[in-house]
């Protein structure tokens, strides 16, 4: 069977594909397989597919890297506004904190600076008020608050805490603001300590002014008693007829009403009383000068001023001063501040003591069994002049008492009534 009648039975051959490479008398062929072309179809697909994704990655990179650039950039701007807010925030809550802190300081320089003013005025008013209670008798002593407390003059003053308190620094291991300034030991959830705070410093204002206000109303009491104690000695010095020319009087005036401040109000009522206390001061040596004092206490009148029957001759007579009923020896006390200006014999006076008053006063003792001054010498209120006797014209043992005036008699019981009125203010 030949070639053609093979083929038309089995079919064509198919012939693998020979490459043959001649070169001069060297000849090589290859036989290339299915599976080997179809391998090196798919790595040249794979090497073309490669350089075009690479081609393409070269080509998209940059936009790549820029979206990329622009996402870190978007993030970090993200971050840098939330830090710049919370930054915003924390210096909000700082700022809030140092306003805080300067009022608080503010709060606390005004009460210290109050409280200062309220111990210079301590100062001030504890001369004058010690004056006044031995010059006028002091209105009763306010009542002191917790925070507050009286000294020894009985002025009301803030108790050194208050305010002390405030100014102390607040601990390095304490996390609560103002909480040294916090007036409860729970203090509510719902309270601040600024509000806590404020409370606080409202509380001891409220105490500073009820302080001032007790200082300005016990300065007025005090300038109020002192001059109803002066009106009531010149109006009984007056009732009497006897001169007293007082060089402070309390006028009655009036106009607008123009609020002050604390210490000009404080200033004008200390003026006012010390006006008071020097007007009644003034009446006072008026008064003291005066004989107003007894000069036999405790013992009766057995012959008053004024005309009698003489108990020598029993005919009318001018009895020209007071005779007390007193044994021999008893003392005989002048009844006010004076200078002797006769101390011996005087005719139907027997021993007689005169003593010049000034402004034209003086008075007589005598029928006296003993001299006890001289001449000349200055005497106060009360003191000894002699001893009561029977000496002179006398029927008995008595003291005679005259006061007069620019010479002329006049009648003691006068000055002894006006005595009893005032003696509680002199």
């Amino acid at each position: 069977m030949n070639v053609a009648s093979q083929s038309a039975v089995f079919g064509r051959r198919r012939e693998p594909h020979t490459v043959i490479i001649a070169r001069g008398d060297q000849i090589r062929h290859f036989t290339i397989r299915p599976w080997l072309a179809a391998f090196c179809g798919s790595a040249l697909a794979a090497i073309v597919i490669g350089y075009l994704l690479a081609t393409s990655y070269l080509v998209l990179r940059d936009d790549l890297i820029g979206a990329t650039t622009a996402r870190q950039a978007r993030m970090q701007q993200a971050y840098e506004d939330r830090i710049s807010a919370l930054r915003g925030q924390v210096d909000r809550i700082t700022s809030r904190q140092l306003l805080d802190q300067q009022l608080m300081e503010t709060k606390v320089s005004e009460l210290l600076e109050r409280q200062s003013q309220l111990s210079l005025r301590h100062g001030r008013l504890a001369p004058i008020l010690e004056r006044a209670e031995n010059e006028v008798a002091t209105p009763p002593v306010p009542t002191a608050k917790p925070d507050e407390h009286a000294d020894a003059t009985g002025s009301i003053q803030p108790m050194a805490y208050s305010v002390a308190s405030l100014a102390a620094p607040l601990a390095s291991n304490d996390t609560r603001p103002f909480s040294l300034w916090s007036t409860r030991a729970n203090p509510l959830p719902s309270e601040s300590a600024a509000d806590r705070a404020d409370k606080l410093f409202v509380s001891i204002n409220n105490s500073l002014k009820t302080i001032e206000s007790q200082q300005l109303t016990r300065i007025a009491a005090l300038a109020d008693n002192a001059y109803k104690s002066a009106d009531a000695i010149s109006q009984a010095l007056e009732a009497a007829g006897l001169p007293v020319d007082s060089e402070f009087e309390k006028s009655d005036v009036g106009g607008p009403l123009i609020p002050l401040d604390s210490s000009l109000v404080f200033d004008s009522k200390v003026k006012e009383l010390d006006e008071a206390l020097d007007a009644l001061d003034h009446l006072k040596k008026k008064a003291r000068r005066l004989p107003l004092a007894n000069p036999a206490p405790g013992h009766s009148v057995t012959s008053p001023f004024g005309v009698r029957t003489d108990p020598i001759l029993g005919t009318a007579a001018l009895h020209s001063g007071m005779d007390f009923r007193a044994p021999v020896g008893m003392p005989a006390k002048v009844t006010a501040a004076g200078v002797v200006v006769k101390a011996g014999w005087n005719g139907g006076y027997g021993r007689m003591v005169e003593v010049d008053h000034g402004n034209g006063f003086v008075t007589r003792y005598g029928h006296l069994s003993k001299i006890d001054v001289a001449v000349g010498q200055k005497l106060d209120a009360g003191d000894i002049i002699g001893k009561t006797g029977n000496s002179g014209r006398s029927t008995g043992p008595h003291l005679h008492y005259e006061v007069r005036h620019n010479g002329e008699a006049i009648d003691p019981l006068r000055f002894l009534t006006v005595g009893k009125k005032v003696e509680r203010y002199l």
